[in-house]
């Protein structure tokens, strides 16, 4: 590969002397460097503000899987989840596309640092908006306000002579609602602990779901480097790990959701830990589920030594391995020149090469640590998609319950106004920016603690092309 670039180049040197009838040819000479090569990813205007989110945690390592394509979909996918409603959603589209559609005269003017940044990132924003927008309908918000948009709702009131369905209570009187939340919830006594309980489950779900990308990742990194160590001895127990106790806790959510249990997950997992032997009574779910979380239990213990203690060894046995024989003495009668010069880089070297087995050892005891206990509080932070998700739902219900609704019950226009213009307001500063603002940097660490944190390093550098620009600017 690199002689054929090495003569891919000469021949292109060789045309350009020619045809520019040089009477001096370009030199070209290959120096060898043990530096790690530049890195350079082709982007394009829709794709260079997703990599710029990536390159901000840091640049890629020259061929480390770039976590910067599964970020076009997973980064405004989060978003969305704590941002849903199609009200909002598009409200920010409609603005992004007057960005996107006059973008040839706004690149050409000088833009404010606030007008610039959102500019710059006006196709992320568009995705956003456009994942909120199907959030939204999924959450059925529309400025907080419900619609029977697919179907009719499928509970209805008790008796002929119900009026009030957010005291008298519901029965279902049809098929299931076809495509997200059934509008009934909404004003219902219900509604809090219902959508509590679906947003805090599905965050769950999305959040291993994203970490168990992110070590499959590491997996397919240490393939392409060749590295079976870190397969066997990273990759594999990580894995077992992470989904012997959430990826059981998933299992645990779809399965009560798909049987109508009424099992207490908290208690299946504080329990599994503490009792692991004590009958589960009205908690167990299926035939043999004690069992099997014995079995997990006893994987996620062997799995953290495992972890630990080979892989430090291993690096040790490989290290001694690959300098056997390379000590040699110097013969007899050699020219002192020759002693002393080989002398400093034989210490040079083995100054390079020196392995601190205590050193690795400890790095990675941290490693490990750094895993099991961010395993626990990994999945508990993507719980910030219900807080979020929640926090912007009961928001956009205040100020359209106790503003706009409230105003509208004075039958007078001059208040009605006035209460129109503070909704308005109140919804584009706190909603559509605040809020947006807020979403975003939730996003934003999401997937750069608990996602790349699995399998990104981030330590290369950007490929920086020669340029007789730059160089006369670098002197000025």
């Amino acid at each position: 590969m690199i002689y054929s670039v090495y003569f891919q180049i000469q021949d292109a040197l060789q045309r350009a002397t020619l045809e520019s009838k040089s009477q001096v040819g370009s030199i070209f000479q290959v120096l060898n460097t043990k530096e790690s090569p530049p890195t350079y990813f082709q982007t394009n205007k829709f794709t260079s503000a997703f990599q710029e989110i990536v390159d901000a945690y840091g640049v890629a390592k020259y061929q480390e899987a770039n976590p910067g394509v599964y970020t076009i979909i997973t980064f405004p996918f989060l978003f969305a989840v704590m941002f849903g409603d199609w009200g909002h959603g598009i409200c920010i589209l409609l603005a992004t596309l007057y960005l996107i559609i006059r973008e040839k005269k706004f690149a050409s003017q000088k833009l404010g640092d606030i007008m610039e940044m959102m500019f710059g990132g006006r196709y992320i924003i568009m995705m956003m908006s456009i994942f909120s927008i199907y959030t939204g309908l999924i959450y059925n918000e529309f400025f907080s306000v419900p619609f029977e948009l697919f179907a009719k709702s499928a509970y209805a009131c008790r008796d002929s002579s119900c009026s009030d369905s957010t005291t008298e209570g519901l029965i279902k009187v049809r098929d299931t609602y076809p495509f997200g939340v059934d509008p009934v919830w909404h004003g219902s006594r219900s509604e809090l602990p219902f959508l509590n309980s679906l947003k805090m489950k599905m965050s769950i779900l999305l959040g291993v779901s994203q970490m168990n990308l992110g070590i499959f990742m590491s997996y397919f990194n240490a393939k392409f480097f060749r590295n079976s160590v870190n397969i066997w001895y990273q990759f594999v127990p990580q894995l077992i790990f992470l989904n012997s106790l959430f990826g059981y806790l998933s299992m645990l959510i779809i399965i009560k959701w798909c049987t109508g249990s009424k099992a207490d997950l908290y208690h299946v997992m504080i329990y599994m830990f503490l009792s692991p032997t004590d009958d589960m009574g009205e908690n167990q779910l299926f035939p043999g589920q004690k069992t099997l979380q014995q079995v997990l239990l006893l994987l996620a213990l062997v799995s953290v030594p495992w972890m630990l203690i080979p892989k430090p060894f291993f690096l040790k046995w490989e290290h001694e391995r690959r300098h056997q024989g390379h000590q040699y003495a110097m013969l007899e009668g050699a020219d002192e020149s020759v002693v002393a010069e080989l002398g400093e880089h034989n210490e040079e070297s083995n100054h390079h090469e020196e392995f601190e087995f205590s050193e690795i050892f400890v790095h990675q005891l941290i490693h490990t640590i750094e895993f099991v206990l961010g395993a626990v509080s990994n999945t508990a932070s993507y719980l910030r998609l219900w807080a979020l998700s929640l926090a912007h739902s009961e928001l956009s219900t205040v100020f359209y319950d106790k503003v706009l609704l409230l105003t509208l019950g004075y039958n007078n226009i001059f208040i009605l106004a006035i209460g129109v213009v503070v909704f308005i307001c109140a919804t584009v500063g706190v909603l559509l920016v605040m809020e947006t603002l807020s979403a975003f940097l939730h996003a934003l660490r999401l997937h750069w603690v608990e996602f790349q944190n699995k399998f990104y390093e981030g330590d290369g550098y950007k490929f920086a092309p020669f340029s007789f620009a730059l160089i006369s600017e670098d002197e000025e």
